[in-house]
């Protein structure tokens, strides 16, 4: 959430200066679009009209019915308006045409140099792509296979290499254009990639398309991707991961564009919130008469079980007339070797002190643990 935010922010952010009709060539994306807002007298009231007009069109068509094709209505509509008034504002202006050759004649020898930033382009690449994937699967409530995105996405990059390409790789702003077009399955991509083929000897039929238009456009598809709600919603949730939500999304604006380095951070401040809460199981204990019923919630694991040894004891010396302890294992998902080991000991204790102890609900997997270390689950 935090990620997908803020890219869509910063993908907004790119098109304010030509939205705005403003020219501004220096900065940061963040630095340009605080430029052009602030300056309004350099903005261009047509350049404006037409990015207003773009956006009321495709979120317009949208709520009339989905398949309104409010993208293309509004490209073609801002092309002849262009060409009818003669439009003197930024277009699109001249669009190279023709094809590379296919050849496996690389500079091989350029390749240890290249493994290190290849790798990063390649972890950027997917990691867009998976987030905006993931957004439009739950959305649409479908199957999303990350290894089978992985593996393509991967194929199409070696295929433009062969031809000279870019590297590819799902965008937030071309994804969501495709989709608030309409697309709903792989098939859209392929039509598309057809249809720029077949159009390839008319591109400046485009020249005169305005560039406001084009930016109208992203905007409406990309700005519902900005989850403002969700992202205030963390917090009432769960406070580790509001802070892995706003943390990430924080990076992603002060970072941009090495948004690769937002997305590590990211999965590291995730990864430092999972350890900790998992460094600290969840432990409800109850007093039944001379009985100790004792009750961690979570997974065991080497991390944990210390933490399991000092709530059990600490329970044990504040309650010394108990004569009996019930460990219950219903509300472990994992028990692991070291974990178990630490029940034994506790058990070893509560044996020499004079007390019984008994395990129940014990998870199937974790049967055969248990009885290694000699306990004798129920």
């Amino acid at each position: 959430t935090g990620f997908v935010s803020a890219a869509a922010i910063l993908i907004v952010c790119s098109q304010l200066p030509s939205a705005l009709g403003v020219n501004v060539s220096e900065g940061g994306v963040l630095r340009r679009a605080l430029f052009a807002l602030t300056d309004p007298g350099s903005w261009e009231i047509l350049a404006l009209i037409l990015t207003a007009a773009s956006v009321i069109v495709i979120v317009g068509g949208r709520a009339m019915h989905p398949l309104v094709p409010g993208v293309l209505v509004a490209a073609l509509g801002g092309l002849l308006f262009s060409i009818v008034s003669g439009y003197e504002g930024s277009t699109v202006g001249e669009i190279p045409v023709g094809l590379p050759p296919l050849s496996i004649d690389l500079p091989w020898s350029s390749l240890p140099a290249l493994f290190l930033p290849g790798a990063v382009i390649a972890v950027v690449g997917f990691a867009d792509s998976a987030s905006i994937a993931r957004v439009f699967a739950n959305e649409d409530r479908q199957r999303w296979n990350p290894s089978r995105e992985f593996l393509s996405q991967g194929m199409a990059n070696v295929a433009a290499g062969l031809a000279g390409g870019l590297p590819v790789g799902g965008s937030f702003a071309r994804s969501s254009v495709n989709r608030l077009s309409g697309a709903r399955s792989r098939w859209s991509g392929l039509v598309a990639g057809f249809a720029v083929l077949a159009f390839l000897p008319f591109t400046e039929v485009l020249a005169p398309l305005p560039r406001a238009v084009l930016s109208g456009i992203v905007i409406a598809a990309v700005w519902p991707l900005f989850r403002v709600k969700e992202l205030a919603g963390l917090w009432a949730m769960s406070g580790p991961q509001a802070v892995v939500g706003w943390g990430t999304f924080g990076l992603t604006l002060a970072l941009a564009p090495r948004v690769e380095q937002a997305v590590v951070l990211g999965v590291v401040m995730a990864t430092a919130a999972h350890m900790w809460r998992e460094l600290s199981p969840g432990v409800e204990t109850r007093i039944e008469g001379e009985e100790l019923h004792f009750e961690p919630k979570g997974v065991l694991w080497f991390g944990s079980a210390p933490a399991l040894e000092d709530a059990l004891l600490s329970s044990l010396a504040e309650k010394p007339d108990v004569q009996r302890i019930i460990v219950h294992c219903d509300g472990l998902g994992r028990i692991d070797l070291t974990a178990a080991q630490g029940i034994a000991r506790i058990a070893e204790q509560a044996k020499m002190a004079g007390l019984k102890m008994e395990i129940r609900g014990v998870p199937e997997h974790a049967y055969r643990v248990l009885e290694a270390v000699g306990l004798e689950p129920m």
